[in-house]
């Protein structure tokens, strides 16, 4: 399952980057969660990564994983296909 992971930094870890994106990288690893782009951002949110997780157990894991390490704080979306969303729609209609 894919999802969009919207981030902010903690104050503490916003210099520290290779540290913060090691740190999370291994983690991410041992859940066997892939990362497929990382886009760094202004406004609201200072990341936006798109991640393919094996389960929503995995997804949420990190999060809480990744609030707890005092990294920042995340916030997961799973992302459809166009052709997941389209059957949705013949599924609503039908």
């Amino acid at each position: 399952m894919k999802y969009v992971l919207l981030g902010n930094l903690s104050p503490e870890w916003a210099s520290k980057q290779s540290e913060r994106v090691s740190k999370a990288k291994t983690k991410l690893d041992k859940l066997g969660i892939k990362v497929e782009s990382i886009h760094y951002t202004q406004g609201y949110y200072d990341f936006v990564d798109i991640v393919d997780a094996p389960n929503e157990g995995a997804m949420l894991a990190f999060s809480v994983w990744y609030a707890a390490q005092g990294l920042g704080r995340i916030q997961s979306m799973p992302a459809f296909d166009a052709k997941t969303f389209e059957a949705a729609i013949k599924d609503a209609a039908g």
